[in-house]
């Protein structure tokens, strides 16, 4: 089977590049550039789906930057969107709720997929925060209804060789106890990188790969008040989160290499 690329992106000029350079499917976010994506707005994704209205979305669900602990409040607007977005055609979402101690909430988890059916559900890199790789595992494992576990193998990268260890044994877990739930690495790929990953992982099952291809670009302020700003640190004060389309390209390449292979 051919890999599947996941490209995460956050607006619409990231979108266009991202399928233009091959991307097969999306994770919409917003606020990419800071803290690893917050829920985006239902604006975005109707005026992205007048742009590629065939291109199966997942979307981030996610009320804030910060930990996967959330309060009542929180976890109500989380049910709110999930709700929404189900009733807005999308292919599914994407979320990861924790308990303080550093386990997955199989409680709220179970709710928020029950919430989702019969969308497909991701369980994100809250994964990579748990304290227990194999007990998370097992734990989201028996939740009917998971899709996919988007992972880094617990590293600060998927393609380091620890991270790499730790992602073939969920890819054998998945393959051998539950193949309905697949493992969907992410985090540091690259075109230099993504060889490497898929050598590694398609003799484990490797079937799908999550990157952002997104670097910070100029914005088109021309006057920029000294000493002012929004408080999000010097690079991106005036700065725009834009996913790379030969960034993209390049790792579709070489995925697409492998297949031919």
């Amino acid at each position: 089977m051919p890999l599947t690329l996941e490209v995460c992106v956050d607006s619409i000029e990231s979108t266009l590049a991202a399928v233009e350079a091959g991307a097969d499917r999306l994770e919409l976010c917003s606020n990419l550039g800071l803290g690893g994506g917050t829920t985006p707005s239902l604006g975005l994704l109707k005026a992205i789906r007048k742009v590629v209205p065939t291109i199966p979305i997942m979307v981030m669900i996610r009320p804030r930057t910060g930990d996967f602990v959330y309060t009542e409040a929180e976890f109500d607007v989380i049910v709110e969107d999930i709700r929404c977005f189900r009733e807005n055609s999308v292919q599914g979402v994407v979320f990861g709720v924790l308990t303080p101690e550093g386990d997955v909430d199989v409680t709220r988890t179970q709710r928020l997929v029950l919430e989702a059916l019969p969308l497909q559900v991701c369980f994100h890199r809250a994964f990579d925060m748990t304290r227990d790789m194999k007990n998370a595992w097992h734990q989201l494992s028996k939740i009917d209804g998971l899709t996919r576990i988007l992972t880094s193998g617990q590293g600060t990268t998927a393609t380091s060789a620890s991270s790499l260890d730790i992602l073939k044994d969920l890819l054998d877990l998945a393959k051998s106890q539950d193949p309905r739930v697949e493992i969907l690495p992410g985090s540091g790929i690259n075109s230099s990188t993504v060889g490497a990953l898929c050598q590694a992982l398609l003799p484990h099952g490797l079937r799908e790969v999550h990157m952002s291809g997104g670097c910070w670009i100029d914005g088109a302020s021309v006057w920029r008040r000294d000493g002012m700003g929004m408080g999000i640190g010097e690079a991106s004060e005036w700065g725009i989160w834009r996913t790379s389309a030969s960034a993209i390209r390049a790792v579709k390449d070489v995925i697409d290499s492998f297949k031919e292979a």
